[in-house]
Order: structure tokens, then sequence, then C-alpha cells
């Protein structure tokens, strides 16, 4: 499991920049760039929603991968030691993207 830090302040599952969720999956099958992938996870944060699981963050994480370029997975799963998910002011998860991601 990867240490996680989150600076998608807007999704649902962030709380002081860790992920309450549990495990995410990064999408961008044919990735070639950090900005090709995303966090298929992400759900905005609605003002009027409340979810359980955004008080027990967590500083690692599960984190299933279909970037099949990126040099951290192996057989669609995350091996980085650290990973930083961006996209302040996401709307929907294509705004968002794994700044760890390292082409092969």
């Amino acid at each position: 499991m990867a240490e996680l830090k989150c600076t998608v302040t807007n999704c649902g599952y962030n709380k002081d920049k860790y992920c309450c969720k549990g495990d995410i999956t990064v999408g961008g099958k044919s990735a070639c760039t950090t900005d090709e992938t995303c966090c298929e996870s992400f759900r905005e944060k609605k003002e009027d929603s409340y979810s359980n699981a955004a008080d027990n963050p967590c500083r690692t994480i599960s984190i299933d991968c279909e970037a099949s370029n990126c040099v951290y997975n192996k057989e669609y799963k995350c091996y980085a030691d650290h990973v930083d998910i961006k996209g302040n002011n996401a709307c929907d998860c294509h705004e968002t993207a794994c700044a760890t991601f390292k082409e092969r």
C-alpha cells in the first residue's frame, strides 16, 4: 500500500489531504503523461451530504491502477511508496491526475 496525499480538497473522500475511501482506482489506460491519468474514485463533495467514511482518513491506501505505461504499475496495482493525487477544484474525475505517474 502506498502513502497517499490528495490535494483534491473538494472530493467527498478527502479529509485533511488524506483519503477516507480505503482504496482508489487510477485511470488512464493509455496514459503517457500525468495529465492523461485521473482518480476514477473521485466524487465531488456536496455541501448537504455526509459520509461516515470522512471521519477516518488513511495515510496508506490500496491503489488499483489502469495506467499500464507507469513504472509503478504491476498487474494493475500501484507499487509506488508515495502517491500524490492532484486536481484542486475538480468537478469530475477527469480534472484530477496522479502526479506520481512516471512513464516506462
